[in-house]
Order: C-alpha cells, then structure tokens, then sequence
C-alpha cells in the first residue's frame, strides 16, 4: 500500500473516530479492528464519506488468537501499520471490597493484556523498518484512582506502566510509544470533543509531544 496505515484496536464513535479523522485526513489509510462487523461498517462508511480510505477488520480485543488473526490480515492486505493506537476499554463498576476476580481478569485482558498483544505483533516489524508508533489510549483514572472504578484504575495504571516501560525498550530502536490520559467525559462540542482529543495522539507520533500527554482542563 502506498499510504501509510493507521491501525486503530476498539474502533467506535468517540475518541477514535477523532483519530481516525486525524490521521485520514494527513494521507493515512485508515484500518479500523473491533468486536462487531456491524459497528465497523459503519465507522468504515463515515469515514469514506469523508473520502478517507477506511477498512475495518473484526477482532474481540479481550482474545489472544482473534487479535493474532486479524493482525495477520491486516499485514497481508495493508502492510504493517506505521501507527498502532489501542483504544479498547473495559470497566466493571464496583468497589474493589466488592470487586469479582473474574471481572477484574476480564477488564484486564481487554485494558492491559490486549494492549500487550497488539504491541507484540507488529513491534518486530517495526524494529525491522526502523520505525513507527505505538498509542494507547489512557485515562485519568490510572493517576487518580477512584474506588467505585477499581477495575478501571487498576487497568489505567497498568497501561500507563506498559507505555513506559515499552517506550523506554523501543525508543533506541527508532519507535515512538506514547499514552494520551483523557481527564474528563469525551463529548463531541465541549473541551473534550473527540477532534481536539486527536490533536494530542498526532503530536505524539510527529514527535512533537512525548512520552504522555495529560489531557486535562486547568
């Protein structure tokens, strides 16, 4: 593929379809990976009507083998992505005296182990190119846990460390790894629009920003 290819894992109509805006409209062909055909149909038409190059893959993020799949897909028809950005989330709502263990392994898969695999499975060709990015999606609540979001704050904290520490092992190696931490309810029109959100994930894989980027309002 001519275009350089943004993979976006938990493709819906937040954060981002914002990114996914973003980096379509900076000449990057846009390839979207989530649970339902139906969901991505329809994020993929969106955007074409945008007349950005879109293509959607079906992965369940919180399934080593499903994301192995697709990941094989997408390097077989688009080539390995310039650009990762991991967007999927999970959240059972409980107090962690309360908290299951089942629910809090499944929101980990999805928050952490996902991430982790994902990252996995296009760090070697990256490390071959010499070069590309890696973006997670994070959330405020891995800085200030809330006891209500136990599994949430536990998930957050864990993929703000994974960023990190990836970006410390992969930063000599040409690849930028950066975390953007959204400190508020994502809403289209207010300081939290998706659009201005996605400012902050180009700047990390221009270089502009490193690292994370707190997105927070004063």
């Amino acid at each position: 593929m001519s275009k350089p290819v943004v993979a976006i894992v938990g493709a819906g109509p937040g954060v981002s379809a914002g990114i996914a805006r973003k980096f379509g409209g900076n000449g990057f062909a846009v390839v979207l990976l989530a649970r339902t055909r139906e969901s991505l149909n329809q994020e993929v038409a969106n955007l074409q009507r945008q007349e950005i190059e879109a293509h959607g893959l079906v992965a369940d993020a919180s399934v080593k083998a499903s994301l192995t799949a697709a990941f094989a897909q997408l390097e077989a028809d688009f080539g390995t992505p310039e650009v990762l950005v991991y967007n999927a989330g999970a959240n059972t709502i409980s107090n962690p005296s309360d908290l299951d263990e089942e629910d809090l392994l499944r929101d980990f898969s999805v928050n952490v182990a996902g991430a982790l695999s994902c990252s996995q499975l296009v760090i070697p060709q990256m490390v071959a190119r010499g070069s590309g990015t890696i973006l997670f999606t994070g959330g405020m609540l891995g800085v200030a846990p809330v006891a209500s979001r136990a599994s949430a704050s536990i998930g957050k904290a864990g993929l703000r460390s994974l960023a990190f520490t990836l970006s410390e092992e992969l930063a000599p190696l040409g690849i930028k790894v950066g975390t953007v931490t959204i400190g508020g309810v994502v809403k289209a029109g207010t300081y939290f629009d998706p659009d201005s959100i996605s400012e902050s994930f180009w700047e990390l894989h221009t270089g502009a920003r490193q690292g994370e980027v707190q997105y927070t309002q004063s």
